[in-house]
Order: C-alpha cells, then sequence, then structure tokens
C-alpha cells in the first residue's frame, strides 16, 4: 500500500517534503497546490504531479490520503482545519499555528474528524540529536541542571522582503516564533515541562514589525534552568544553531547550522561507543538540515499503516506554541511569565 501526499503551499519550504518523499517507498507524491499559478506550474514540471490553484479544487479531486501544509504560518489553522474536515490527514509545518486558540481548533478538527494531525519537528531526527536522545533515555545526564539554544542565523532585507507574509505579527511573528521554534521545541523536549520564561527582544538591522534579535532564561518545573539566545541579525553570514546540555553526569553540545553535528559527548561514565559516537557526527553532514524531514515522514507513513506511534502530534505541537507565546508575552510586558497563566497569549498572529 502507498500513502498518496499531497503538498499545500509550492513555496520555499516545499521542495524538502518533495524531495523526502521520494526516497521513502510506502509514499507518494500525486499532487501540489498554489495560489501563484507560476508555482504550481513549476512545482508540476519538476515533480510530474496534478497541480491544483485552491484548496477546494484539490479537495473536489480528493485522490490523495495526506496533505502537507506549507502556506505562511498565519494560513496553516484554516487550510489544516478544511482539510481534516473533509477526511484528510494533515502534516503541518512550522509552527502549527500562530494563535492557541487556532492550534485548538486544529486538534478539534483532528478529533471531530478521526483524521490524524502531525506537526513537523523535523529537527527531533537528526541523526546527531538521536543519537544524545539515546543517552538521555539511558539515564546518562543524570541530573539535568541547564540547557541552552544558539540561533545565530543571517537573514537581510531581502530574505523578509521576498514574501509580504514575512517579519508579521498577523501572519509570521520573529525569530521566536520561525528560526527558532525547531531549537526551542529540541530544549523542552530534552528539559521537560517549563515552568516560568523571562524575555527581551529587539528588532536590530532589520524592517520588520517583529524581532530579528532575543534572548531567554527560562526554568523548569524540574529546577533546571535555561537560555534562549535568537538572532537573524548575524552578519555577513549564518554562524550556528545548536542545542547544549548539562547534567550532573555529562554535557553535551550539538553545534553546526542545525543542530547537524556533535562538538562535545562527554560522561562522567564514559562508554566504548562514545567515541564512535564523536567519529560519525563531529562532522557536518553533506546536507546542513540532515535527514529530518525524511525521517519525520517516514513516521507519518510508519503510523498510518499502523506500525508507529506519531513522532510529534497536534497537541505536542502546541506545546512548543504555548512556550513561544510566553517568550513574546514576558517581551511585551517588561515580565516574568508563568506557563500556568492559563492561554498566555501574546500578540502573535494578531
Amino acid at each position: 500500500m502507498s500513502i498518496r501526499f499531497a503538498i499545500i503551499g509550492c513555496g520555499r519550504i516545499s521542495p524538502r517534503h518533495a524531495e523526502s518523499l521520494k526516497n521513502i517507498k510506502e509514499a507518494t507524491l500525486v499532487a501540489g497546490c498554489d495560489i501563484d499559478s507560476a508555482k504550481a506550474t513549476q512545482f508540476a514540471n519538476k515533480y510530474a504531479v496534478k497541480t491544483f490553484s485552491s484548496i477546494d479544487e484539490l479537495l473536489k479531486w480528493g485522490e490523495f490520503d495526506v496533505a502537507c501544509v506549507c502556506t505562511p504560518s498565519g494560513d496553516h489553522a484554516d487550510h489544516a482545519v478544511k482539510v481534516l474536515n473533509a477526511g484528510k490527514h494533515v502534516v503541518v509545518e512550522k509552527p502549527m499555528a500562530l494563535k492557541l486558540e487556532d492550534a485548538d481548533r486544529m486538534i478539534a478538527a483532528s478529533q471531530t474528524s478521526g483524521r490524524r494531525l502531525f506537526v513537523v519537528k523535523q529537527n527531533r531526527f537528526n541523526l546527531p540529536v538521536q543519537a544524545v536522545r539515546k543517552s538521555f533515555e539511558e539515564g546518562r545526564f543524570g541530573k539535568l541542571v541547564m540547557g541552552t539554544v544558539r540561533v545565530r542565523w543571517s537573514r537581510d532585507q531581502s530574505y523578509y522582503d521576498q514574501a509580504s507574509w514575512r517579519g508579521k505579527w498577523k501572519s509570521d511573528g520573529g525569530v521566536f516564533s520561525n528560526q527558532a521554534s525547531h531549537h526551542i521545541d529540541l530544549l523542552e523536549w530534552f528539559m521537560g515541562e517549563v515552568e516560568s520564561v523571562y524575555s527581551k527582544t529587539a528588532t536590530q538591522l532589520v524592517n520588520i514589525e517583529c524581532e530579528d534579535t532575543g534572548v531567554a532564561v527560562l526554568k523548569f518545573k524540574s529546577g533546571a534552568l535555561g537560555i534562549i539566545e535568537a538572532t537573524t541579525a548575524t552578519r555577513p553570514k549564518d554562524l550556528e544553531g545548536s542545542l547544549s546540555l548539562m547534567g550532573a553526569n555529562g554535557s553535551v553540545e550539538i553545534a553546526g547550522f542545525a543542530v547537524n553535528n556533535i562538538r562535545h559527548f562527554n560522561f562522567t561514565e564514559p562508554r566504548p561507543e562514545d567515541k564512535e559516537v564523536m567519529e560519525k557526527f563531529s562532522v557536518n553532514p553533506p546536507n546542513v538540515y540532515g535527514f529530518g524531514h525524511q525521517a519525520y515522514l517516514q513516521n507519518v507513513v510508519d503510523v498510518l499503516l499502523e506500525r508507529a506511534e506519531p513522532a510529534v502530534d497536534g497537541p505536542g505541537g502546541r506545546k512548543s506554541l504555548q512556550l513561544i507565546h510566553a517568550l513574546y508575552l514576558s517581551a511585551q510586558t517588561g515580565r516574568e511569565v508563568k506557563l500556568s497563566e492559563g492561554s498566555v497569549a501574546s500578540k502573535l498572529g494578531y
């Protein structure tokens, strides 16, 4: 049996999905959909699939099982809900939505329709991240003390000018909600539930509504502390996207452009296989993004064929969105924000 995929939104991220699906045995890309006819035509020519100029046309055709929603962030919720209500499964790019109420709408539509909602968090599947996760689940870190993420990327004005929705509160958000969202997800995935955050943001080098630079201090329910440093104002080029974990019995840093190579892997009780981990994952892979999307979409196929559990579902995706709202609310109010403060809704999405 082959799972048939359609991609909604044929822009910047769509080739990552399309190329990944080509390498998954039980997946077939059958359609693309974009309101921009030039993008749709280019996509159709490249991947030899049917194309549609609206979601309604795609749904009327209906010969697919899963839609990958790769449209602007502010449109994710409406598009995903429409597809779920039509009885199709949905894979939605990050962030799953901008408003928490929209994330809740998506989760409710999934539950009501009985269709699956998958939220893309592909960096969890980067091979170095998987190696560290194995050590984490084996308890090698002991008590976690601190976790940090650093996103030092370069996005100049021309990047934001490529599309009118970029850098806007209603449709995109800034570096916290866009570029750093995967790293924030990884931090929470390893460090556990967040109790409170205190953050500061600034717009330094580009003309956009939202921030291009942000920092935050986190307190986790375990008592551990965390740091988020995120910017798209690195010049003249990208430096890193990294995750560091410090525990009573070990410390690890996954660095590279997109948490794709291990810089440090040290434990108080070393194992022979630790050397192999460093040898395999201390260099950048040919693709700086690693193999995350392919592995993530493979999980989607495995779930739909009833041989796996979803890596990140709707409620899982909502967790990191709630944390991002808390970061923004703290920056906007100048105070520490507790995650227990209801929906902790900021102006993201409005």
